[in-house]
């Protein structure tokens, strides 16, 4: 059975960092690209970041998150992070991430991609707050 699973999420003053964690088990992580979506209150889902498969590990980021997120994998824990640096209150929202089979050549991190994601995890909540 599929199941993917994020962790990390929390509250954080602006400025602040989180470590958002995103595992699964019955399919092989390391296979597929991996993405990270976020849905604010009122708002769309909106990508945020992507990564392609074990052996290539491109990444892509949206221009808001540029500089301050980082995506990463760890192909022996099976596990893909997002390091949230420098966070403010527009930066609040659920996040999500998911993998896909069809982008694990090569992703972008757009919100239009967002059906190529054949697994999504429940979501984490991060708030930025002071």
């Amino acid at each position: 059975q599929v199941h993917m699973v994020e962790f990390g999420g929390g509250l954080v003053q602006p400025g602040g960092s989180l470590r958002l964690s995103c595992t699964a088990s019955g399919f092989p992580l390391n296979n597929y690209a991996i993405g990270w979506f976020r849905q604010a209150p009122g708002k769309e889902r909106e990508g945020i970041s992507c990564i392609t498969i074990a052996d290539r590990n491109n990444t892509d980021y949206i221009d808001s998150v540029k500089g301050r997120f980082t995506i990463s994998r760890d192909s022996a824990e099976n596990t893909v992070y997002l390091q949230m640096d420098n966070l403010k209150t527009e930066d609040t929202a659920i996040y999500y991430c998911g993998a896909s089979w069809v982008l694990r050549a090569g992703c972008t991190a757009v919100t239009v991609t967002g059906p190529l994601y054949e697994y999504w995890g429940r979501g984490t909540r991060v708030t930025v707050s002071s």
